[in-house]
């Protein structure tokens, strides 16, 4: 164990990755599926000979900058891991050009969920199982990272945690900085792998297969939405598996759930937590806007539907905000009737919102997250409260003001970067001859890492089984952009940052 410790990170990753094709290959020799078995069975010797090749290699190497190294490695995870993920997948499926293949893969691991399969029954049950598995490994990966590369250098939100333990709100899972990867495998992953395995059971006492189940869990904890059967669809644990799926996705809301230890604790305090709050008021706001407009227009039109009908459209809308917001992509089967209530030509375009809107800080949601959005929301409203008493001074303490002002610049400038990179992606993308609706949806998708949300717009030609290769290349390094956030790449290039 010593020895393997000693491993570079992303040959550690490559292992676990090669270790973890075996279990597509036990599930095909289960089906008789024996093309597959050997194949990913063959694979994961390959890789597993190639990663201890590598790691016995590299083992006393003497890294100078850690930081440095951990941030390159996150990188490079997210871009090469699913080159190594593709190679069975490729074999498996030869008419999938191993670039597709790749773009399939890098899907699943930055938990996008985006597919080339327009019908998920054009392939096995153990090529859905790898896809949800890659994606699993993803979220998992990204929690991980979060608390051991990315918080003790104030990146991919922490800078607006910082401004929150000096506003009085702590820390979500306490981890020193010294801390690396394999403690915080022991602070998140029992809570990951417990609450995926939690929900699988429940999918399945609620009358979902195994197979679906399993697949739909590990999809939820990841907010990957990949799935066997198009989704909720083709689900047959009906509304009690979405109202189970929907109560998980409040992780990918609030980290401070992560932790087994701190749970009891954490979950009391959570209706006060800032970005639970903000959740609320999306889920609650979104599907009441739609519920009353119909309502108005009944009224004028002497009109209306049953009271049935009414709330059905209303989990509808409110289990689909859900989903997209914090960036997983489910559609309730209901969505189509909350469309109809609402009687707007277009409401899926609130999905964008939500999609850049995003999750929580340090989970697996992607996007603007919910904290930056509240900080900005906290500086609008006390520059609102200027307007009409310029020379008020703010009720809040000293550490509050300070959340409102530096906390809102922060949120600010990655808010800017954000909207400039989907405006960047979107133009590359126009170039290439795809309609800039389709490539604003497109380059939403992949930085927010909602790779559903390109299928919402009303255009039955809206696939990424139609995209030129071209695309699926600007549409993959886009997703390795949204999953690692333009603020880190921007300090890995940055000399001054590591001076500092």
């Amino acid at each position: 164990m010593k020895l393997i410790r000693q491993y570079p990170l992303f040959v550690l990753l490559m292992m676990i990755g090669a270790v973890a094709m075996l279990v597509p290959a036990a599930h095909a020799a289960r089906q008789e599926d024996w093309l597959i078995a050997r194949v990913f069975f063959q694979y994961s010797l390959l890789i597993s000979a190639f990663s201890i090749l590598i790691g016995t290699a590299m083992m006393s190497r003497k890294i100078r900058n850690v930081p440095r190294a951990n941030l390159i490695t996150l990188i490079l995870a997210f871009a090469l891991l699913p080159v190594f993920f593709a190679l069975p997948f490729a074999e498996v499926l030869p008419a999938l050009s191993f670039e597709r293949a790749y773009f399939e893969m890098l899907s699943s691991f930055t938990t996008t969920g985006a597919t080339l399969f327009d019908d998920p029954f054009r392939i096995s049950e153990s090529l859905h199982l790898w896809r949800g598995l890659v994606g699993w490994l993803g979220g998992l990966f990204m929690l991980i990272a979060a608390v051991a590369i990315l918080e003790p250098q104030n990146l991919g939100g922490y800078e607006m945690r910082e401004t929150m333990v000096a506003a009085g709100q702590g820390r979500s899972i306490h981890v020193e900085n010294e801390v690396r990867l394999l403690k915080a495998l022991g602070v998140v992953g029992p809570a990951y792998l417990l609450f995926t395995a939690l929900l699988a059971l429940l999918l399945i006492f609620s009358g979902e297969r195994v197979f679906t189940a399993t697949i739909h869990a590990m999809s939820t904890l990841a907010t990957s939405a990949i799935s066997p059967v198009s989704g909720m669809d083709g689900a047959q644990a009906g509304l009690a598996g979405e109202m189970l799926i929907a109560l998980f996705l409040v992780l990918a809301v609030s980290s401070k759930l992560m932790n087994l230890s701190r749970f009891p604790q954490v979950a009391l305090r959570l209706p006060k937590d800032p970005e639970f709050q903000l959740m609320l008021i999306v889920v609650i706001g979104a599907p009441l806007f739609l519920f009353a407009r119909h309502w108005l227009a009944a009224i004028e039109v002497d009109a209306g539907q049953n009271i049935i009908a009414g709330l059905g459209a209303m989990w509808g809308a409110a289990f689909t905000t859900l989903s997209f917001l914090t960036t997983t992509g489910f559609e309730s089967v209901q969505w189509d009737a909350a469309q109809n209530w609402s009687g707007l030509k277009a409401p899926g375009i609130m999905l964008f919102g939500l999609a850049v809107m995003g999750g929580g800080v340090a989970t697996t949601a992607g996007g603007v997250k919910l904290l930056r959005i509240y900080s900005l929301f906290r500086h609008g409203q006390r520059e609102i409260e200027r307007l009409s008493h310029p020379h008020s001074i703010g009720r809040s303490g000293t550490s509050t003001r300070r959340f409102r002002r530096q906390g809102a610049e922060l949120a600010w400038v990655f808010l800017m970067l954000f909207v400039m990179s989907i405006g960047a992606v979107a133009l590359a993308l126009s170039f290439l001859g795809i309609h800039f609706e389709s490539a604003f949806a497109l380059a939403v998708a992949s930085l927010t890492n909602t790779g559903p949300i390109y299928m919402a717009l009303d255009d039955p030609a809206a696939h990424y089984a139609n995209l030129s290769d071209a695309a699926i290349a600007i549409i993959s390094a886009a997703m390795v952009l949204g999953r690692v956030e333009t603020l880190a790449l921007i300090a890995l290039l940055n000399p001054d940052y590591w001076r500092q």
